[in-house]
């Protein structure tokens, strides 16, 4: 049975998820945005850290806390000057905005509750797989490997870098 020290912990990091990723879709200066979602990743970091997914949770930090918040702080600071305030939206159909995502929370819900009633009450065993087999899975070339996209996606952030660097120069 879970401790309650560990289910209050679970509240108060499900509860930092949810506060700053309201606050990074809210905020109007940009890099305040960033800033929440930094705080974001790295209290999904704690959740998986509670979970005991150590490998899980040093990836979240390595590559999205740390590498995809500085690529946009360093893309903010590049394209825009930060200490302007974005203008107010201003929209004709908020109404229908707000329906529409009451009725998608609706729909995800009755989804999740329906597929995933039994699995949420009796959770199967299970065992922290070794750092070799995760490697092994992440970087085949065989089937199921991830070769191909780690390298697609490296060469994207290549020309993302080298399109920063035409963007600077034409300054």
């Amino acid at each position: 049975m879970e401790s309650v020290g560990s289910i209050i912990m679970y509240l108060i990091i499900a509860l930092s998820i949810v506060v700053f990723s309201v606050l990074t879709v809210t905020t109007r200066k940009i890099l305040r945005s960033a800033t929440f979602l930094l705080f974001a990743l790295f209290a999904t970091s704690m959740l998986y850290f509670q979970l005991d997914y150590e490998f899980l949770g040093a990836v979240q930090i390595a590559v999205y806390a740390g590498g995809i918040v500085v690529l946009f702080v360093f893309s903010i600071l590049l394209t825009s000057h930060p200490g302007q305030n974005s203008k107010p939206l201003v929209s004709k159909s908020r109404v229908a905005g707000i329906i529409a995502a009451i009725l998608t929370l609706a729909v995800s819900l009755f989804a999740l509750i329906s597929r995933c009633g039994e699995a949420m009450t009796k959770l199967p065993e299970m065992s922290n797989p070794k750092m070799q087999t995760i490697g092994e899975s992440l970087l085949g070339t065989g089937k199921y490997g991830y070769l191909l996209p780690f390298e697609a996606i490296s060469v994207l952030l290549l020309a993302c870098i080298i399109g920063g660097v035409v963007v600077a120069r034409k300054r």
